[in-house]
Parts: C-alpha cells; sequence; structure tokens
C-alpha cells in the first residue's frame, strides 16, 4: 500500500493544476462537534489527503538553559511508537496502511506531517491521535534518536556553516533561547532522558494546536476525524514565557576555524510580521539580497567582483523578534573585501533605496512566482498553516499579491530606513580571513 501513496504523491500535482491559480483557492473553516477547527481545501483529483499540523510556541524555545535539543528529540520521537505499538509495530503499521507521518521542531512552533491515500484517512487519524496522546518513549528508541542526532551535531560541529550560525546567534541573542542551537549540543542532547520528553508533551494541547488538511475528503468526514485525532489533547498548553528580544546590533565576531574559505552571517533588527511595513520589506528584501541572480548583493559580490558563487539575505518574523539577515562564503583573503561591499550594499538602500525600474520588476517577479508555492497538495496545507500562524486571515490568498502591487517606491525606502537607518547588523565571521 506504500507504493499506492507514493504515486498518489507523486500526481498530487494534479491537484494544483485543477484549482487553477492561487487566488481560486476555495478555503473552508471546518468545526468539529467539539469545537476544533481547521481550514480545509477540498478536491477529489486525487485520492490523496495532506495534513499540516502546528502547535504553536511549543518549539525549540521552550527548552531549558541545560535541556537544548529536548523539542527536537521529542518531534523525533512521537512516531517511535505509541499505545500498544513499539517503534517497529507503529512503523509497519503506518507502512500498511500508506501513512506518512513526520513531527518537527522549529524555533517557535512544533510541527506534525500526515499524508495519506483517503482510503486510508481514518487509519491515519488514528495514528496521529496514538502518537499525540500515547507516545511510549521507549528506551530504545529514545537511545537510538539520540544517537542519530549526536551524529549529525558532531559533524555539524567541524562546519563552518553552522558554526557561524551559531556565533551569529549566540552574539545576536545573548541569554536567550533563540540564542541556543534549537538541535541542541551533542552534551545537552546525550544527557537528555525519557522524563524531558514527558515534560515536553506539555506544549501539546487543543488551545496553541492549527490545522490544514487538503486533498479527498470534504467537510463533513473531515469535522468527526478531527475530534477522533485531537479531541483527547489537554485543553491548555503549559508554556515557559519567552520574553520579546531584539538581536543586538553593531557587533562584530570572529572565530579561526583552518579552512580555506571564511563564512559569513549578518543580521539585525526586521519588521514584525504585522506591521504595516512587513510588504515593503519584504519586496526591499527581494532586491537587495532575496531575489537570487537579480539581487544587488548577487550583482555587486559575485558578478562584478568574482567574490563568492552566493550571497543572500531574507527577513525572518519569529514570534517574539524579527530579523533581517543573510550571509555567504569567501575565500579568506576575499573577506574583508566581501564584507565592505555587503555593507555599501546597505547603506545604498537605506539612503537610496531601488529604481522605479528595479521595483517594478521585483513586484512582477513576487506575484508571478506566488502561484508555484501551490504546486501540490503538501505545499497548499503547508501554506495554509503558514498563513494561520501568521494570522494573515482566510482571504490572504486573494488580496496578497494586492498588497504587493500597491507598494510605492517611497514605502520601500521607508522600510529600508527602518532596518539600516537605526544600527548596523551584526556580524559572525568563522574561518582564517585575512584582515
Amino acid at each position: 500500500m506504500y507504493q499506492l501513496l507514493n504515486r498518489a504523491i507523486v500526481a498530487a500535482g494534479l491537484l494544483a493544476a485543477s484549482i487553477g491559480s492561487a487566488s481560486a483557492i476555495d478555503i473552508q473553516q471546518v468545526t468539529s462537534p467539539k469545537g476544533i477547527t481547521a481550514w480545509l481545501v477540498s478536491d477529489d483529483t486525487v485520492p490523496i489527503v495532506a495534513v499540516d499540523i502546528a502547535f504553536e510556541n511549543a518549539g525549540s524555545s521552550q527548552d531549558p538553559a541545560d535541556r537544548a535539543g529536548r523539542n527536537n528529540l521529542l518531534a523525533s520521537t512521537l512516531d517511535e511508537g505509541a499505545g500498544d505499538l513499539d517503534s517497529v509495530a507503529f512503523q509497519t503499521a503506518l507502512q500498511e496502511s500508506a501513512v506518512r507521518l513526520s513531527f518537527e521542531s522549529s524555533r517557535d512552533h512544533l510541527y506534525g506531517d500526515l499524508r495519506t491515500i483517503s482510503s486510508s484517512v481514518e487509519r491515519g487519524f488514528d495514528l496521529l491521535h496514538l502518537a499525540l496522546t500515547e507516545p511510549r518513549f521507549d528506551q530504545e528508541a529514545i537511545d537510538r534518536m539520540k544517537a542519530q542526532i549526536i551524529a549529525g551535531l558532531r559533524r555539524e560541529e567541524k562546519d563552518p556553516e553552522t558554526i557561524v550560525s551559531q556565533l551569529w546567534a549566540r552574539t545576536a541573542f545573548p541569554d536567550h533561547p533563540y540564542g541556543t542551537p534549537s538541535n541542541g549540543t551533542s552534551e545537552t542532547v546525550a544527557g537528555l532522558g525519557r522524563d524531558d520528553l514527558v515534560a515536553a508533551m506539555s506544549g501539546i494541547a487543543k488551545d496553541n494546536l492549527v490545522i490544514a488538511v487538503v486533498g479527498d475528503i470534504d467537510a463533513e468526514t473531515l469535522a468527526p476525524l478531527l475530534d477522533r485525532a485531537f479531541g483527547d489533547l489537554p485543553d491548555t498548553a503549559t508554556l515557559s514565557e519567552v520574553p520579546e528580544v531584539e538581536p543586538a546590533t553593531g557587533l562584530t565576531v570572529t572565530e579561526t576555524v583552518d579552512t580555506p574559505q571564511t563564512a559569513i552571517r549578518f543580521g539585525g533588527p526586521g519588521i514584525p510580521r504585522e506591521d504595516d511595513d512587513f510588504i515593503p520589506a519584504f519586496v526591499m528584501n527581494h532586491i537587495l539580497g532575496g531575489g537570487a541572480f537579480s539581487s544587488w548583493l548577487f550583482d555587486e559580490v559575485r558578478e562584478k567582483r568574482g567574490l563568492a558563487y552566493s550571497v543572500y539575505s531574507y527577513l525572518a518574523p519569529y514570534e517574539h523578534s524579527a530579523i533581517f539577515g543573510g550571509g555567504t562564503a569567501t575565500r579568506n583573503d576575499q573577506a574583508e573585501e566581501a564584507l565592505t561591499v555587503i555593507r555599501a550594499q546597505f547603506e545604498r538602500m537605506g539612503t537610496e533605496g531601488p529604481s522605479e525600474e528595479e521595483l517594478a520588476d521585483a513586484k512582477a517577479y513576487l506575484t508571478g512566482s506566488y502561484a508555484l508555492r501551490f504546486g501540490s497538495s503538501g505545499s497548499i496545507a503547508r501554506q495554509l498553516l503558514f498563513i494561520q500562524l501568521e494570522n494573515l486571515g482566510m482571504d490572504y490568498i486573494d488580496k496578497r499579491n494586492d498588497l504587493i502591487q500597491a507598494v510605492t517606491l517611497e514605502d520601500v525606502k521607508r522600510a529600508a530606513r527602518r532596518i539600516f537607518g537605526e544600527g548596523v547588523p551584526t556580524v559572525a565571521v568563522v574561518g582564517a580571513p585575512a584582515g
């Protein structure tokens, strides 16, 4: 039956084609008899159902300082046995029912991902229910997942890209959960046990649950299944308070590593997602460094000077902070020049801003490419989930491109002044840079 699921997932691209453009997606809000709500896009083009869930504010920022990586380990073990089924039996039940189930932890949220053929949807929701309400946390599974995580962390300890990312986070967010490695360290993960996973389950409840469902299922069928999967969860999550924080600005930190390339990360305060200037900042970032081959950073750093293969920037609106960031990697003897060029583009954007032609090109790309985010049932479900998490409203898909088209040159310049006019980004450098 697993082969049926694989074929259905491949065919699921047809679902997006049948729906048409992103603006044509019909979203329903479904409420179960017990009051659990979900967003649903129903389409029977292919016999597959995609379910994406999130537990808000239940990510790695909930890890105690000395238990870093706890929630990542939780996500890795939730599908390693539940109820009467040990790890092997649980995975066999998934496979025999043509169900895929996985979990992951981010800085702010704990995510779940369910894919199943429509004839197995009840079984899929039952297995999801078991994973969330009766995880076994058998010692064998815990030890096995810890070994896998620690092996990956030890590889990352020698990776300049990982080292520089963690160095920047520690520098930008001292004494805050955002400054701690979300997957933990080999030492903290080694010290985790079953009691830690049981404690982490306090973040899984109905009041911080967000659900998106896409595929071959209607509202009448989905409503009771929501109670079947989630009805036994606690009503209220028990979460630690995470303080609001702004990343530090104006700092430059270096860690020497014997490597031919220098890895660079930069970042500072961004603009919150709910701020009216977020969309202008989003357009601005595309012009500066988010637009890959068309961006200022790519043109100045790679095309004109050949200093790096890749250079980028991004906006990251976290739950408790907002970041403008980016990075590159270059030869040790070119690191100082690369940073000088990057900083010059920040100053140029903050003082001059882009041209009308650059703004028009950015808006054309951002609006034209939006439909690519809806290329399968799974990608549609993930978009619906993020729209809910960011409180953008059920009509966001319809109005998103209009919001971008409405951005003016003055809007972009104002957003740029907010990001680059109040302190220069903090920079982390790892390698053996000359100068």
